[in-house]
């Protein structure tokens, strides 16, 4: 039966009751309890909270050490440029850029410096279709196809199956992928989706999980025939305008026209070297196209942690935030995912981890010249986003660090010593599915 196999697998992940206030909205599939792939954070989870504003009193962060640890990262052109933000309780606590935006030009990185997003402009595709199935515009079960009639993979009947929340939860049924090195060969996007037809299928949709940006990037086709309104038009009219994400764009005109961004940086004859934006993922908008600076990725967390219910209602997050769909390979990633993860799913546009008993919510991405990373870690209703101009994986531990204080856990040396500056490899975090290429993956 269709995702019964992977259902019971995941139906510990996040130990929170259900609420009912998503199956009471239209357009939200009322769960079968033989269905039910994870327990998901009640709506009540993300109300606005009351208490302490200090997030070093409230959840053991030692601020000045995340500062430390980001200083010695930059320090000797270890990495170029970097970016932090924590929220809590709905209060920006830390935020601050690191290093410089350009090797050859060099500024200062500060917190409106853009940097490109990658994959964790997944997490605004998911989120504005959430808002639209929350005001009837859509629904999750919707076929993909009663949008977009051209819409075609190899058999009829995987074609009518796809829906709208498999687009976005990644379960299509194609093979990882599907057609990115086309992308990075300068293929464009209606040709790609044209060549959906006959891909490589690994399963039935909806019955396993596979990771995309081209087939996730029909969620843009998806929007506009349900609202009339282009993609990035939309997102910024219901998500960036409304959260004050000012310096926020779509697209390599997007970031080329911003104030002060960071230069991607490859490295080169030993040193980084600062190049042009690869246009490739930006044909991509949905799955790889938004710019923002950190300031405005805190507001985002602040969003993400249920403390705007104006524009993201807690429905909607509690939906986002529920695992989909099993995704084992995670548990063999880096290092602090195979020490840290109990259980591993991805949900809509987030991973949903289980971290040493807590629920850990979670996406990465990787373009050639950026990376980032984005977490939520609902216990400790704190949310953390970090930035980086080159492809190093360095700066990757900071993620785990921060959530181990946060929960109080052992310390683990998941990047390298700041004060020696020895390396240690084998603990460095990678970012999964391929990050480490330069391939849009998450």
């Amino acid at each position: 039966m269709r995702r019964t196999a992977l259902f019971g697998a995941l139906c510990a992940l996040v130990p929170m009751a259900v609420g009912s206030v998503a199956s009471a909205q239209v357009g939200w599939p009322r769960q079968d309890p033989a269905k039910t792939v994870a327990a998901p954070a009640s709506a009540a989870a993300y109300a606005p909270a009351t208490g302490p504003a200090n997030a070093a009193a409230a959840t053991g962060l030692d601020v000045p050490e995340i500062d430390r640890l980001a200083r010695s990262l930059v320090a000797g052109q270890r990495i170029p440029g970097l970016a932090i933000a924590i929220v809590q309780r709905g209060r920006v606590v830390y935020e601050q850029g690191y290093g410089i935006t350009d090797m050859q030009r060099p500024e200062p990185v500060d917190i409106h410096t853009v940097f490109r997003l990658a994959s964790l402009s997944k997490s605004f595709a998911s989120a504005l279709t959430g808002v639209l199935v929350n005001d009837g515009r859509l629904h999750w079960n919707d076929s993909v196809i009663h949008y977009v009639p051209s819409f075609r993979l190899p058999s009829a009947a995987a074609t009518s199956e796809v829906t709208v929340e498999d687009v976005l939860g990644q379960r299509t049924g194609l093979v990882h992928n599907a057609f990115d090195r086309d992308i990075e060969g300068g293929l464009d996007y209606p040709s790609a989706v044209q060549k959906l037809a006959s891909a490589p299928m690994k399963c039935q949709p909806g019955e396993c999980y596979g990771y995309q940006n081209v087939a996730f990037s029909l969620i843009g086709d998806v929007v506009f025939a349900a609202t009339g309104h282009f993609y990035p038009q939309a997102v910024e009219n219901r998500l960036f305008k409304p959260l004050g994400m000012n310096d926020a764009s779509y697209g390599l005109g997007g970031i080329e026209s911003s104030p002060r961004w960071a230069k991607p940086h490859v490295r080169g004859g030993g040193s980084w070297r600062a190049i042009r934006p690869k246009p490739s993922y930006y044909l991509l908008a949905p799955a790889a196209g938004v710019n923002a600076s950190i300031s405005d990725m805190a507001q985002w967390m602040i969003a993400q942690t249920g403390h705007r219910p104006d524009v993201l209602p807690a429905n909607v997050l509690q939906y986002l935030h529920t695992a989909k769909v099993a995704t084992p390979t995670e548990l063999r990633g880096s290092a602090w995912r195979r020490e840290r993860l109990d259980d591993a799913g991805y949900g809509l546009a987030w991973r949903i981890y289980n971290y040493a008993g807590h629920p850990f919510y979670f996406h990465g991405g990787a373009v050639q010249g950026y990376r980032g990373a984005m977490g939520v870690l609902p216990e400790r209703d704190l949310g953390v986003v970090i930035l980086w101009n080159s492809e190093s994986s360095l700066p990757s531990g900071l993620m785990p660090t921060i959530i181990d204080r946060a929960l109080g856990l052992p310390a683990q040396a998941w990047i390298p010593n700041s004060v020696t500056g020895e390396s240690v490899p084998t603990q460095i975090a990678g970012l999964p599915d391929g990050d480490s290429s330069n391939s849009g993956n998450d």
